[in-house]
């Protein structure tokens, strides 16, 4: 592979190369150099991606006066160190082409091109070429290395695995201790709360009872003082029953009228009818008075019938 480049550039790149003691393939047709670039200073290295805190790479054959993130020649893979063990992907066959062909690897890209097998690989070809051993001896060396490197990343990774499987086991448990105080705490609450309701409930109760034991009182007071008045009342009724010895008196002035006297005189027995009224009165007080005022009646009728014949034979007498 080779590069057409000026007679201006090349002068300038020369020295710089005889600067840098770098050895230079060079061929000259027509005023034109031809350039080698398997015999430049080739870099094997990696171009950063990624945001802050989270980089990733790209391994990368370029020319070591080119920036880090600049021009290069070819991709040949790519390093994510963010995840354990590291994730690797590599062109294996151009990594050790670019190695075989003298490209020097930085000690990142190094460490990468050993883990994959490259460096091996190039050291077995090159034991094969000085005859050290044939191809198949150093293959079956590069297999039984190879296998025992993916043996040995396998462990990492179930290590890791199981880390993680442990790490989420606690928190899990932790979490779980968490609410679980959560819930007691709750239940506690919850507890106190119908605690004070039931209280609050029964206090309801309790002074719905005192009212309506006070109503009760209240209402057999009132019942009490009804019965106290009925009984004044028939008391008051009974009371015009004392005249009864001006009639004995009259009797003696007249005894020819006295028996008829004596026969219509327990008319005047009527008002012992009145406890019934009395009854009614202790269920029903406007109801005593109403069914009252025709025994009231009765009686002043009886009282007057009873006082009438006395007069009568007085004026016959005289």
């Amino acid at each position: 592979m080779y590069f057409c480049l000026s007679e201006k550039f090349f002068f300038n790149f020369a020295l710089s190369c005889q600067k840098k003691s770098v050895p230079l393939r060079l061929e000259i047709s027509k005023n034109k150099v031809l350039f080698n670039y398997q015999k430049m200073a080739t870099k094997i290295r990696l171009q950063r991606f990624g945001r802050k805190g989270y980089a990733f790479y790209q391994v990368v054959i370029a020319d070591s006066r080119a920036p880090r993130d600049g021009k290069f020649i070819e991709r040949i893979g790519s390093y994510n160190p963010n995840t354990n063990p590291a994730t690797i992907n590599l062109k294996f066959d151009r990594a050790l082409y670019w190695l075989q062909t003298g490209a020097q690897p930085t000690d990142t890209a190094r460490m990468i091109l050993s883990r994959e097998g490259v460096c091996l690989k190039k050291h077995l070809l090159d034991g094969v070429k000085k005859g050290a051993f044939d191809e198949a001896a150093a293959e079956e060396k590069f297999e039984a290395w190879l296998k025992e490197k993916q043996q040995s990343l396998q462990k990492v990774k179930d290590s890791e695995r199981e880390k993680r499987r442990s790490t989420a086991k606690a928190l899990l448990e932790a979490e779980k201790e968490v609410n679980k105080a959560k819930a007691e705490v709750l239940a506690k609450k919850r507890a106190e709360i119908a605690a004070a309701q039931e209280a609050e409930r029964k206090a309801k109760a309790e002074e719905a009872k005192a009212k309506e034991e006070e109503e009760k009182a209240q209402l057999e007071e009132a019942k009490a003082a009804i019965e106290a008045k009925v009984a004044e009342e028939t008391k008051a009724e009974e009371a015009p029953a004392a005249p009864a010895p001006v009639e004995e008196a009259t009797a003696e002035e007249a005894p020819v009228e006295a028996a008829p006297v004596a026969e219509e005189a327990p008319v005047a027995e009527a008002p012992a009818e009145v406890p019934v009224v009395e009854e009614v009165a202790v269920e029903a007080p406007a109801a005593v008075e109403e069914a009252a005022a025709p025994v009231k009646e009765e009686v002043n009728e009886v009282i007057a019938t009873a006082e009438a014949p006395v007069d009568a034979p007085a004026e016959e007498i005289k």
